[in-house]
């Protein structure tokens, strides 16, 4: 704005007209007036596309598809697929199922026996009870000396080293702090891949069995339609097929 400009403001509606209604602003009207424009533009996009239109041009969706309630809508294909390749289909999906369940229980036995599951987290914890004769005896009672092992060691709950194995054999572990974090931290990453390969296992297993299901039922669906069309076949093909039975 130049200095000294004065500021033109809009009028409100008057109150002797407040029965019609907020006064449009010039705001309001360039609202309107851009979807006004953008609406013209689609109409004349859409008339441009139909003067161009080649008159032999086909699209399946024009047999395909209806109007309803002003909304284009795809009819349903139908499944023209014999019963045989139906089958044929659902064998193949459940060997490659198997085979992926297969390579995920390998997998699965692998990390276990690298593991061991001793210390993994949510694990029941075990418990080692002692049976001493007197009350004196429960208070004077030394596990550490009673296992014959260093008190450091009764936490763990594998491999308790007693104190003549100490004396003779090295005690082989993490040289440092840092390698026991790095050895803890892999450690967790194993358990957590370990479980994530388990449930992947079970939801396997689950499809497996619903895909067994479906194909036992195909089955048995293709009994059925031979003996309706047996049943409704003229006399002579009853007669033929009683005779191959």
């Amino acid at each position: 704005y130049k200095s000294g400009q004065k500021t033109h403001r809009e009028r409100g509606q008057l109150s002797s007209r407040s029965h019609l209604g907020a006064l449009e602003k010039k705001k309001d009207y360039k609202l309107r007036a851009n979807d006004f424009q953008k609406k013209q533009k689609f109409l004349k996009g859409l008339k441009q596309k139909a003067l161009e239109r080649n008159p032999d041009e086909f699209y399946f969706k024009m047999v395909n598809s209806k109007l309803k309630d002003g909304a284009h809508i795809e009819e349903e294909k139908k499944d023209d697929l014999p019963l045989t390749q139906k089958k044929l289909m659902q064998t193949q999906d459940l060997n490659y199922i198997n085979c992926k369940r297969n390579s995920e229980i390998k997998k699965i036995e692998k990390l276990k026996s690298g593991l061991h599951l001793l210390d993994v987290d949510g694990k029941p914890q075990n418990k080692h009870t002692f049976f001493v004769d007197t009350r004196m005896q429960a208070k004077s009672f030394d596990v550490a000396e009673h296992m014959d092992t260093a008190p450091e060691f009764l936490a763990r709950s594998y491999n308790i080293p007693r104190l003549n194995d100490l004396s003779r054999k090295p005690i082989i572990g993490p040289s440092s702090d840092e390698s026991l974090a790095a050895i803890t931290k892999e450690r967790k990453k194993n358990y957590k891949e370990l479980i994530k390969r388990i449930e992947r296992e079970r939801e396997l297993s689950v499809i497996t069995q619903k895909m067994e299901m479906k194909k036992k039922l195909m089955g048995k669906e293709k009994s059925k339609k031979v003996t309706d069309e047996t049943k409704s076949a003229p006399a002579i093909y009853k007669w033929f097929a009683e005779r191959k039975r």
